[in-house]
Order: C-alpha cells, then structure tokens, then sequence
C-alpha cells in the first residue's frame, strides 16, 4: 500500500493510504445522501396523501372528540360526578360541592359544601386561616367552569344559570419585572375586575386590601364589597379577615354571610371544613400561628398581650365619657402607666376608643364634631 502523509503533528506524523481515503469520502457523504433521501420519500408521502388529506383530517377529530369524551365519562364514572343543570334564569345553586383536586391530594375524606347564589349573590366568606375558604371559592368556579365546558361536575346537583365570565383575584405575588408591589398587582387586578365585570359574571375575591395599611384596606374592601353587590350585582364570593363587612349582610338585601367553622380543642384549633351560615365568631390567629410552629414562648407572649388589651377594652366600655385613671388602669391589669398609654394609643389608631375634652358634658356634640372620647 502507498502511504501518503496528511498531518504532523509535535512528536508524530499520520499517514493516510488512497483505500482509507475513499472510505472516508464515502462515509461523509452519507450522511447528505440520507438526508436527500428521506427529503424524497417525505414529497412523494405527501403527493400521494394529498387527495386524502380532508378524511384524514375528519377522521384525527372524530378521534380526537371520541378520546375527550371517553375520558370525560371514565372520570365521571370513577370520581362520582354528576351532570350538571343549565339553566336560563339568574342563579347557581350547588349542592354538596367537592374540590376535586383537594379531594385527590387528601389522605382524609373531603367535607363537601353547598353554594347558593341565587337570591343572595354575594357571600361574605369569614373564618381563620387555612379552614378551607380559599378551596370553597375555587371549587365553586370549577364546578361552574366545568358545567360550562360540557363536563360532568363533582357535586350531588348543580343548577347554573348564564355566567359570561369567571374573574379571580387570589393569592398575593409582586411583578419585579414590571416594578409593582404585591399591593399593586392586587390592585390592578381588582380595578380590571371593576371595570369588566357584569351581572352574569362569577368574581372570587380574596383578602381585598391586605397589601396596605389597616384602615386602608379596610376601607377598599368595605367600597369593593359595597360596589360588587350595589352596581355590579354579579355573583360574588368574598373572603376576607375584615369582621366589619360583615354589617353589609344588614344593610343589602342580595349580601349573606357565611364561615368556615372551627372549633378549639384546649389549645389547639381543630378546622371542620364545613360552610355554615352567619359570620365567624373569631379568627384563631393565634392558635394557626401554634399549628405553622411558632415556638411556644411567642405563642405565650402573645395570648398575653391579647387578654391585656381585651381586659382593657372592657375596662373602657364601663367609663364611656368619663375620665379614667391610668394608675387605675395600670393596677388592673398588672402593667405600669406607660404601656396603658400605649394601648390606649393603639386602640385610638384602630378606631376603638375615641379622647374626649376632660370637662365634655355634652357626648353627642363630641362625636358630631369629630373629637375623640373614650
């Protein structure tokens, strides 16, 4: 064989023979070939399926239709759904709804609920953390999103009226991105809500106004509130913290109120999951904050702040208009004067108890003018 040479390299030279040559010309121009090939093969595959091309078509969605609708009835079977009612007139009413992912996830079994919408069709949701309110309102919306998506739906009834659109406005996250605060991007969501919303529209509102100030928030959520159930009239589910809304259930005909119920067990708070009529009787922060695993000594030093400011409130509401003794106040609760001042201060920035003049005779011109009396 003739060896001809093809590198040098820094300690060796190679060599190459005119077969070795040949070989490697062949084995890289394979590759092209291949690709030529297979190009050819493609255009003839797609000339002789050409005027085929329309049954084909119908028939990949006849299987398509036939595959979701077999699942849909699989799951309906497996997963006890029930088909749902639609109807013409305003309302939804659902029996014994379930979360159907809750309900996979859960190692217990799940509470079901029923939601009514129909006279009344905003719900003020109250109750503590983690009872289950947030997981009410989102399996309410799936339910009726399912119905609307020709689904059976994990319920023992559902009657649904016409519902244009869903809107949610859940959890708190900021944009970094855009530059907009968690309060910002709540905000922006609520006003797109505000604005497109509609009488036939189904909005989950959650935590309005908990980004900001107390009395901020407030004050957002009671206008939210008020404006979702006086003008837009849509059906609402509003969860929040804010045991002031509750009043609008007094005060507007189509608002009702409802928690979910908890109870305590000694020191621990034990979460029913069952939605219940009328406004919850407390929030149990303190008891989530034990269950999250918060150490005890915080836990202490907090019931203990509590019962100091609930015993002085009380204290207060025998003294309405008259003058009152820090000293006094301080001996009562086992304090010294200037942590009752600055409890009182604190009540003062939370509206619940209000500074009189000490020589005010006259209670109801005090409140008229605006000055604070406690």
């Amino acid at each position: 064989a003739q060896y001809v040479r093809r590198q040098t390299l820094k300690n060796a030279e190679r060599y190459i023979t005119p077969e070795l040559k040949a070989f490697e010309d062949k084995i890289l121009s394979a590759g092209e070939k291949a690709l030529a090939r297979e190009k050819q093969l493609y255009q003839q595959l797609l000339a002789q399926l050409n005027d085929q091309l329309a049954p084909l078509q119908r028939m990949a969605q006849a299987l398509a239709e036939v595959d979701v609708l077999a699942t849909l009835a699989e799951r309906a079977q497996s997963l006890n759904l029930t088909r749902p009612t639609l109807t013409d007139s305003r309302g939804i009413h659902i029996v014994q709804g379930r979360h159907l992912t809750v309900e996979a996830l859960s190692s217990e079994p799940f509470i079901a609920n029923d939601t009514d919408l129909r006279t009344q069709t905003m719900q003020i949701i109250t109750g503590p953390n983690m009872g289950g309110k947030s997981t009410y309102m989102r399996q309410t919306a799936l339910i009726v999103l399912m119905a609307h998506a020709g689904c059976f739906v994990p319920a023992q009834s559902a009657h649904i009226g016409p519902v244009d659109r869903i809107f949610t406005r859940i959890g708190a996250s900021d944009d970094l991105t855009a530059g907009r605060s968690t309060f910002m991007v709540e905000m922006s969501e609520t006003a797109n809500i505000l604005h497109h919303a509609t009488e036939d529209s189904l909005v989950l509102l959650d935590e309005i106004g908990r980004g900001t100030s107390t009395f901020d928030g407030l004050a957002l959520a009671w206008a939210v509130a008020e404006h979702m159930a006086r003008k837009l009239r849509a059906y609402t589910l509003f969860a929040t913290h804010y045991f002031e809304l509750t009043q609008l259930a007094d005060q507007l005909d189509n608002v009702a109120n409802v928690h979910l119920d908890a109870v305590e067990h000694g020191d621990q708070i034990v979460f029913l999951h069952q939605v219940k009529p009328g406004p919850a009787s407390q929030s149990y922060g303190l008891q989530v904050a034990a269950l999250a695993g918060v150490p005890r000594s915080v836990i202490a030093r907090a019931r203990k702040k509590l019962a100091q400011l609930e015993k002085l409130v009380q204290a207060l509401a025998y003294q309405i208009g008259n003058e009152v003794s820090y000293n006094e106040l301080a001996q009562l609760l086992g304090v010294n004067k200037e942590t009752i001042s600055s409890y009182i201060q604190l009540l003062e920035k939370a509206y619940i108890v209000f500074r009189l003049n000490p020589l005010s005779r006259n209670l109801r011109n005090e409140i008229k003018t605006n000055r604070k009396i406690y």
